[in-house]
């Protein structure tokens, strides 16, 4: 089980790769703390129009400390991003590690916005853990802590009213940010994953919202959250604008505090004009490092809501339905005689009953298998179970072989899935096929392409540097399934199970795609082809109907 402190801890960089940060920026703070200090008792000292050699340590001082704060600032940067960065990447890849166990199956219900949100905006949140809530933090508790002590030397009343203002700021704006921005700052995530889901759905179905005259509610719906996003992101900079106010009114009440407690015993002779310009300025500077403090709590809120996301998105448990990683040999197992499925009941996550129960089924080699039944009837549920997306109850073998005994990865080399949607990365052509082989060369791919019916298309697009846009936004629907059956191809599955290829396709076209994607399988692969409605029977061998989460034969 994965919980919000484990993503916490998981986000902090090593102590051997965080020290040289902290280091460096108490150093860079400290510098810009005794820069002011040495510079009010040089200006101090200096109308008092000594000779030059009393005052020569002190303009040294004020030229070390100014170089050496921005040389630390510099090195704390370089530091800690180095640092957080490469946390920050082992973060998300453990993240999608973890996630893996239960895609695509166990994550059918979750929110497209969620899951976005929480591999980029969140996990990217969460390195404001170390950069904006621990460095901060350590900095100005040590470089306060040694201001106070410093004044301390210089007039004991005057670190005391420094130290009374700093608490009193402390408490005063983290109560105001608390009351102020908490509640924005914790709405912040939530409402970005609500307006990423709104801009996700509007323009992935805009084409069915403008036929249905739905356009312009969704574009509301877009409206609305983009509204009440920024409507947060104001009320959490209202209140780190009033944070900053009451660290600046504390700042001011320091120097007249440590003005009233220090100036009447400058007369006396027991406190000197210099040590009267330090007590009265460094709280000037104190201060100054002191306005990370209040930022850290904002931050920390900010980042603890989105570890809670990032723990939320990824399930306690791998449920009962998702089959077990098991230990990938990388060797596809043979497929000998065919699939086996003997009363297999399959189960969604979650769900209170099987979408499929009873299934006696085989896959011959070389057999073309149609599956038909309506929308919703088991279809898609029966080709995650085939290719071990879902787990089964029942008898499911292959090549005589229980696929209890093999890896889901490895079985996933013999049984292979065209989806109804296929994913298209935004590359060109070339790229998008060699993710199923990496080794083939231009002319493997222009063959596979003449295969499956692309051929002239391929050299009217210019040849395999062509993209194909966001999720093959630049290509059909029946070109998208050719591709991913060249793809498919490529990789050699000697099962192959083509779920709704004509989904999105226009019907007179529908047959002839099917003729072409059936034909472009040779007769040593087995195929099975799902479909919510009939095709020719001259492409098939056997037809089998889902009707009530049974399979019949039609």
């Amino acid at each position: 089980m994965t919980t919000m402190r484990d993503v916490l801890r998981d986000a902090v960089p090593t102590p051997r790769r965080f020290w040289p940060a902290l280091a460096s920026g108490f150093l860079s703070e400290a510098s810009a703390v005794a820069l002011l200090a040495v510079s009010a008792w040089l200006i101090v000292r200096a109308s008092e129009q000594p000779l030059v050699m009393y005052v020569t340590m002190a303009v040294v001082g004020v030229r070390a400390f100014a170089l050496s704060r921005a040389f630390f600032r510099y090195t704390e940067r370089l530091s800690s991003h180095d640092a957080v960065l490469r946390q920050l990447a082992r973060t998300r890849t453990d993240l999608v590690r973890r996630l893996l166990p239960h895609a695509p199956a166990g994550l059918a219900s979750s929110s497209r916005g969620d899951a976005s949100a929480a591999l980029v905006d969140d996990v990217d949140e969460l390195q404001n853990l170390s950069l904006r809530v621990i460095l901060p933090l350590v900095s100005s508790a040590t470089v306060a802590i040694g201001s106070v002590l410093l004044v301390a030397l210089v007039w004991w009343p005057a670190a005391l009213t420094l130290l009374a203002c700093l608490l009193g700021a402390a408490v005063a704006a983290l109560a105001w940010g608390w009351v102020a921005g908490a509640r924005a700052e914790r709405s912040i995530a939530p409402l970005r994953a609500r307006l990423r889901d709104a801009v996700l759905d509007h323009l992935s179905r805009l084409d069915v919202l403008v036929s249905f005259g739905a356009e312009s509610a969704s574009r509301a719906a877009v409206q609305d959250a983009d509204a009440a996003l920024r409507r947060a992101v104001l009320r959490r900079a209202g209140a780190q604008a009033g944070t900053a106010a009451l660290v600046s009114l504390a700042a001011g009440a320091a120097m007249v505090a440590a003005l009233l407690v220090a100036a009447p015993a400058v007369a006396p002779g027991g406190l000197s004009g210099p040590a009267l310009g330090v007590a009265i300025l460094v709280p000037m500077a104190v201060f100054e490092v002191f306005t990370g403090v209040p930022l850290a709590a904002s931050a920390w809120r900010q980042v603890r809501a989105a570890a809670s996301r990032v723990a939320g998105v990824v399930p306690e448990e791998v449920p009962s339905e998702i089959p077990a990683e098991g230990t990938p040999t990388g060797e596809a197992p043979s497929l000998g005689d065919g699939l086996r499925l003997r009363g297999v009941d399959v189960r969604w996550p979650g769900a209170a009953a099987p979408a499929l129960t009873g299934v006696d089924l085989d896959v011959h080699p070389g057999e073309r298998l149609h599956i038909v039944g309506a929308s919703g009837a088991g279809k898609s549920t029966l080709a995650h179970a085939l290719v071990r997306f879902l787990a089964v109850t029942g008898e499911y073998s292959i090549g005589g072989r229980s696929v209890d005994e093999i890896a889901p990865d490895d079985l996933r080399l013999t049984v292979g899935l065209c989806e109804q949607h296929p994913m298209l990365f935004d590359e060109d052509i070339r790229q998008n096929l060699l993710f199923a082989r990496d080794t083939a060369t231009d002319a493997e791919l222009e063959a596979v392409l003449e295969r499956v019916g692309l051929g002239d298309w391929l050299r009217a697009r210019g040849g395999l540097g062509a993209r194909v846009g966001e999720r093959g936004a630049l290509v059909s629907g029946g070109q998208a399934q050719r591709i991913s059956l060249a793809r498919a191809l490529l990789r050699g599955f000697p099962v192959l199970i083509l779920d709704e290829p004509t989904a999105g396709v226009d019907p007179a076209a529908a047959d002839a795609l099917l003729t072409d994607l059936l034909g472009a399988v040779d007769g040593s692969h087995a195929v099975v082809l799902i479909s919510h409605a009939g095709v020719p029977a001259s492409l098939v061998d056997r037809t089998v109907r889902v009707a009530g989460g049974r399979l019949t034969p039609a």
